[in-house]
């Protein structure tokens, strides 16, 4: 099935020095780029993280140290992978929790103001998972009858997901062919921020989701509490959380004037 498409999708996968939103680095991104007239472009790019790769993370993806080691940095790219994704949506499997959070952290480090207010998120994983809760191999295997070869790799891992999402349209007659329906569908549950340390409350308010403040409301703890804005830009959580919280701290503000 032909994806219905306002805008385009560009779908991705990253391959990575480990699991850590903050600490961990990308190492291979591959983007497949698909237009709402189903014109499909593709690309892949090594990336030097500029740190070692853990042995564990190298038996998983296949990419050593020596492999990137003469590869552009993140930095060097960040412009060209902007490029490809600034005016689309994105798609991915566990995009959500782990390959938006990441990008959005080498966006901001290499100084690109990367958010997510005017695109969708499609992640194709809780689709699988609200659905027949099993793996992208398996889901590869269950929905389009293919052995997913080269797993781990991220251009494989890309073109599988774009494939998986394809076939999941063309099996459930209930989810719609429309971008915004599949975010929506996608989405576990409404946070603020890529991590999900900012979470929404039934009335749209922004609520911390963590510590001694969970379920509180920001905006109450800011100004209740100064030194708890300093403590957390000082503490080590993500880029664009602090870029939220900074952002909800300046719109309180200006709505006091």
């Amino acid at each position: 099935m032909q994806l219905n498409l306002k805008k385009p999708i560009c779908f991705f996968d990253l391959e990575t020095t480990g699991i850590s939103i903050t600490a961990d680095r990308i190492v291979e991104i591959s983007i497949l780029k698909v237009f709402p007239d189903g014109k499909e472009e593709k690309k892949t790019w090594l990336v030097n993280p500029e740190m070692p790769i853990p042995a564990q993370a190298t038996a998983v993806h296949g990419i050593s140290n020596e492999k990137v080691a003469n590869e552009p940095t993140f930095t060097m790219l960040a412009n060209e992978i902007h490029t490809w994704v600034k005016d689309a949506d994105l798609g991915g499997f566990n995009s959500n929790r782990f390959d938006i959070p990441i990008l959005a952290e080498e966006m901001l480090r290499a100084g690109i103001d990367f958010d997510m207010k005017n695109r969708k998120s499609v992640d194709v994983q809780t689709i699988f998972h609200k659905m027949e809760q099993r793996t992208l191999t398996a889901a590869y295997k269950f929905y389009c009858d293919k052995n997913l070869e080269n797993a781990h790799s991220a251009e494989a891992d890309t073109i599988a997901t774009y494939e998986v999402l394809k076939a999941q349209l063309d099996r459930y007659e209930n989810l719609e062919n429309d971008t915004s329906f599949l975010a929506e569908f996608s989405t576990r549950q409404k946070f603020a921020d890529f991590a999900g340390f900012i979470k929404y409350d039934k009335e749209g308010n922004e609520c911390f989701s963590f510590g001694k403040h969970k379920g509180k409301k920001v905006t109450e703890i800011l100004e209740k509490e100064p030194g708890y804005f300093g403590w957390l830009l000082n503490a080590d959580f993500p880029l664009y959380t602090k870029k939220v919280l900074t952002a909800i701290k300046l719109r309180a503000f200006n709505q006091k004037l």
